[in-house]
């Protein structure tokens, strides 16, 4: 392959057989090169081929300021997000987290907190994706000697579940209607009521988008806590039937059942968000 531009002294771009646009990395791989020059494929450590035009060029812009050594251990953790899940996840990932890290990287630099508002939710139904993201945390701090914050461990694992679904634009309208029509259960349930303004809304809208991805993807949370869902059942009465005409809506339109584990989850987030 030869050389068609030269991002920096470690980025290059070219093309592959198929006539592909492709990133290419490696240490010193652009250094005093020109375009026309032929690559040495023993400085190729990773190759980027996105799946379209303007994915290529939305890496190109984001990869051409950023430290290699920040990009290899991006690299890593999404190679070693690929081996743990065994699944497919999408290339866009190679955007987002990095992008994502990157700027983590500088916060903690600038001396900037961050914390992740949704970190329980995160923890509680991405559990998996929820320890890749502590390993990154590790891996970092080992490679890059930066600590950054376990609320990083929740942000890295949310990109690794969006790149992991993948839904198309259809379904990702079906789930937006979806989350709508539960917010007008709650609504009628409990009219002006919900405090849309609290920080509580905002974490009850995320967690419906994490529930409709789960109803979308046939995923399910099973817990065999009952001493947990016995509590919610004598304290929030009333917001437990309002989950329950959730339920039966959710049955009836998507054919999905959802467990007691889900029932109680829904019932705290609706508890917390009419309670002014």
């Amino acid at each position: 392959m030869q050389i068609t531009r030269i991002i920096n002294n470690n980025i290059v771009i070219s093309e592959d057989n198929s006539h592909r646009e492709v990133v290419l990395m490696g240490r010193g791989l652009g250094f005093q090169r020109h375009p026309g020059d032929v690559i040495d494929s023993d400085k190729v450590e990773k190759t980027y081929i996105m799946k379209d035009h303007g994915m290529t060029h939305r890496f190109q812009q984001m990869v051409a300021d950023i430290p290699i050594e920040r990009l290899e251990i991006c690299n890593e953790i999404i190679q070693y997000a690929k081996d743990t899940l065994q699944k497919n996840i999408n290339d866009n990932i190679y955007i987002s987290l990095t992008d994502h890290i990157n700027f983590a990287i500088e916060r903690v630099e600038m001396g900037v907190p961050f914390q992740n508002p949704f970190l329980w939710e995160i923890k509680k139904f991405y559990y998996q994706e929820y320890l890749i993201g502590q390993a990154a945390i590790r891996m970092i701090e080992r490679k890059l000697k930066v600590t950054l914050p376990q609320d990083e461990a929740a942000f890295i694992a949310l990109h690794i579940v969006n790149a992991e679904l993948d839904l198309d634009m259809t379904e990702m309208v079906s789930m937006t209607k979806l989350t709508q029509h539960i917010l007008k259960i709650v609504d009628e349930c409990f009219p002006d009521q919900m405090d849309k303004e609290s920080v509580f809304y905002e974490r009850f809208i995320t967690h419906l988008k994490f529930f409709a991805q789960r109803i979308f993807t046939g995923n399910e949370v099973e817990s065999d806590d009952t001493e947990f869902q016995e509590i919610i059942r004598n304290k929030y009465q009333e917001c437990l039937d309002c989950v329950e005409k959730i339920r039966i809506y959710i049955k009836n339109t998507c054919n999905y059942d959802i467990t007691d584990e889900e029932m109680m989850y829904l019932t705290v987030h609706i508890k917390r968000v009419i309670t002014r």
